[in-house]
């Protein structure tokens, strides 16, 4: 996805919700170019906040990453999405492991409470 069509799902968003957005993104390149901050900049409905670069240790899913990819070995090809989804299937079991993903970022779980 370019960043013409970025800019275009978010301008379908904002119509579709009729509100002011709030974006989260990583430090990729292209989330970071000129032309990129300049097609925000021209939409004051946008406020985006950028990750810090290289902080994996602040999202879960990288200990999830880094557990399945310890666990592989050397497969086929043809094999490689087959186990990895078997591999990613299992931990949906083992919400202890898990959750240790989330206390190893130093943050917590909350549980949401009704309005």
């Amino acid at each position: 996805m370019g960043e013409n069509d970025f800019i275009a799902l978010l301008d379908g968003v904002r119509q579709l919700v009729r509100a002011p957005l709030v974006l989260v993104r990583d430090r990729l390149n292209t989330h970071i170019s000129r032309r990129m901050r300049q097609m925000i900049d021209d939409r004051a409905w946008l406020t985006v906040f950028l990750l810090p670069a290289c902080s994996p240790d602040l999202n879960p899913v990288e200990g999830v990453w880094a557990h399945v990819r310890h666990s592989l070995a050397v497969v086929a090809l043809g094999r490689l999405e087959t186990l990895v989804r078997s591999r990613i299937k299992r931990l949906q079991y083992r919400p202890e492991t898990l959750n240790g993903f989330i206390a190893g970022t130093g943050r917590t779980l909350d549980t949401p409470t009704s309005p």
